[in-house]
């Protein structure tokens, strides 16, 4: 039996790669993370190959495809550092909507034009200072490290698991943009002033099934920035050269590159499992989520210092761009969860703690 991804899902992965070679190319994200352009027109390109709505039933206007497509693109999507709303707008706004059975929003959403935040930092756990209170459907209170700066409108999870939708334009909703080492990604805080609220779901399952789909699809992200890190330390050794050699020949650089391919490649099998099992609605899936983004994060930071490492001085410099990656990994790492964290969730599940 073959394992190994289909036919059309190998077009999908050249599909979403050939567009963003062509219009998310590192000048690009370099002229992004300068703040001279926004993602707008990324973001409506690949929409137009149907990534918006990847994960969007056909009947309300998306593709129709699983999770383990969505990881296919977030892999790529990483490759590239791409901005992008893929993890809020594309992934898990869509699993909260359809659990809640609100699926008036998802055709906007997967045509582009209607982009939406994901605020759960709250729900996971909750900083000094910030929090949410709730009067009737009127919120109060800040949220932290919301994903998409530039939405339309933001699900905000509370501690309760509770989701609502907020609209980026209510009266009382303050958006501040914050400044992380990750300047590839738009995170933002919302301060709320007793901000008119849609109810959209109390079951817990909403958010967990979101939150599990956000951190699979997180930790693809992690392993497409960790394997373009490794592919530019190879190519590097093979142009480098000292002593009249190049530095590849060098058995400590050649042991450098073999210990990052050999931590790399068994995670991507690790990341279709877990597509798979939450695609497949297994019972294991959670359990996956949690330590295949824990995994992927440590992986992700060993193969990030390592591949600087065979740069030497170049790989911390501008000039290269190593750093662009090197960030979006360590961002990426705390997101949705620590690896800290997400080993005591995976500790709970299994009644271990």
């Amino acid at each position: 039996m073959e394992f190994g991804l289909s036919q059309e899902q190998v077009l999908l992965q050249d599909s979403v790669n050939r567009y963003l070679n062509d219009q998310a190319s590192l000048d690009v994200v370099r002229k992004f993370t300068a703040g001279d352009i926004d993602d707008k027109s990324i973001w409506a390109g690949l929409a137009g190959l149907g990534v918006a709505g990847l994960m969007i039933p056909e009947e309300h206007g998306g593709v129709g495809l699983g999770s383990m497509d969505a990881v296919i693109v977030a892999e790529c999507l990483g490759y590239h550092v791409t901005p992008s709303a893929f993890l809020s707008s594309a992934v898990m706004a869509p699993s909260v909507l359809l659990s809640a059975g609100h699926t008036e929003n998802l055709a906007e959403i997967a045509s582009g034009d209607l982009r939406f935040g994901i605020a759960f930092s709250e729900a996971i756990g909750a900083r000094e200072k910030a929090g949410i209170t709730i009067k009737q459907t009127q919120l109060t209170g800040k949220c932290l490290f919301v994903l998409d700066a530039d939405a339309d409108a933001y699900l905000i999870a509370t501690p309760e698991q509770a989701i609502y939708l907020v609209q980026a334009d209510a009266a009382g909703l303050i958006r501040n943009r914050l400044t992380t080492v990750d300047n590839t990604q738009t995170i933002c805080e919302l301060i709320l002033n007793d901000v008119k609220s849609e109810l959209i779901s109390t079951d817990k399952n909403s958010y967990l099934g979101a939150l599990k789909a956000g951190r699979i699809v997180q930790a693809a992200d992690t392993l497409g920035a960790a394997q373009c890190m490794l592919d530019q330390a190879v190519t590097y050794a093979k142009q480098r050269e000292q002593f009249n050699r190049v530095i590849a020949s060098f058995q400590a650089v050649k042991h450098m590159c073999a210990e990052m391919a050999a931590h790399l490649e068994p995670c991507r099998s690790m990341i279709w499992y877990a597509g798979h099992a939450l695609q497949s609605e297994l019972e294991d899936a959670n359990l996956v989520a949690c330590h295949t983004k824990a995994h992927l994060a440590e992986v992700g930071q060993f193969v990030a210092k390592t591949a600087t490492e065979v740069h030497g001085g170049m790989g911390f410099t501008d000039l290269v761009g190593l750093h662009y990656w090197f960030k979006r990994i360590g961002f990426n790492r705390q997101l949705l969860g620590s690896p800290e964290r997400l080993r005591e969730d995976a500790a709970r599940i299994q009644s271990l703690a």
